[in-house]
């Protein structure tokens, strides 16, 4: 089954209105752009198109996970994602996507292919930087962070011995009020 087909949407057919398309996104969609940043997906797009006499109107929500490597620790972990996205179509002489909010297709066209706009999307809703949740709260036990803490300075202890006494009895001014 040829994966573009599935993201079609031939709106010639539909009424004015809004319409409700719903699309389970994972690792094979990826795949077709040859972007394989991600070791799993289990994202849910919801897309809903607002039909009007002269143009259509898209939104985009999605929302799910990618498991993504830790960027400190490289430990593999669900990174949860969400986001919106909005698309006016209009109908024009020539093709036109130079906007990120407007699409112009020419006049005659029947439908619209959303599989770039979906992978745009989710791409551009995960964070560059990606750290574990367990990182953050310290609750990870990995090698690389037993490591790092193996080869951390170790705390110096002063040695009170070498004091001076006469600091002392100064010190001991201070704690009796």
């Amino acid at each position: 089954m040829n994966i573009d087909k599935e993201f079609l949407i031939p709106f010639v057919g539909l009424k004015q209105g809004k319409h409700q398309f719903e699309y389970h996104i994972d690792k094979k969609f990826f795949e077709h752009f040859e972007f394989d940043d991600y070791n799993g997906v289990d994202i849910k797009v919801d897309v809903i198109l607002d039909k009007k006499s002269t143009m259509l109107e898209l939104a985009f929500k999605h929302k799910g996970t990618v498991n993504v490597p830790c960027d400190l620790t490289n430990e593999d972990f669900d990174l949860p994602i969400k986001g919106k996205m909005n698309l006016i179509v209009k109908f024009g002489d020539s093709f036109n996507d130079e906007n990120d909010e407007l699409l112009v297709l020419p006049h005659g066209e029947y439908q619209i292919n959303i599989m770039q706009y979906i992978y745009e999307a989710i791409v551009l809703s995960v964070p560059t930087k990606r750290i574990h949740p367990g990182v953050k709260d310290g609750t990870l036990q990995s090698e690389a962070i037993a490591r790092l803490n193996e080869l951390a300075p170790k705390e110096q202890h002063k040695e009170e011995e070498n004091t001076d006494p006469r600091w002392d009895k100064l010190k001991q001014l201070l704690t009796d009020k």
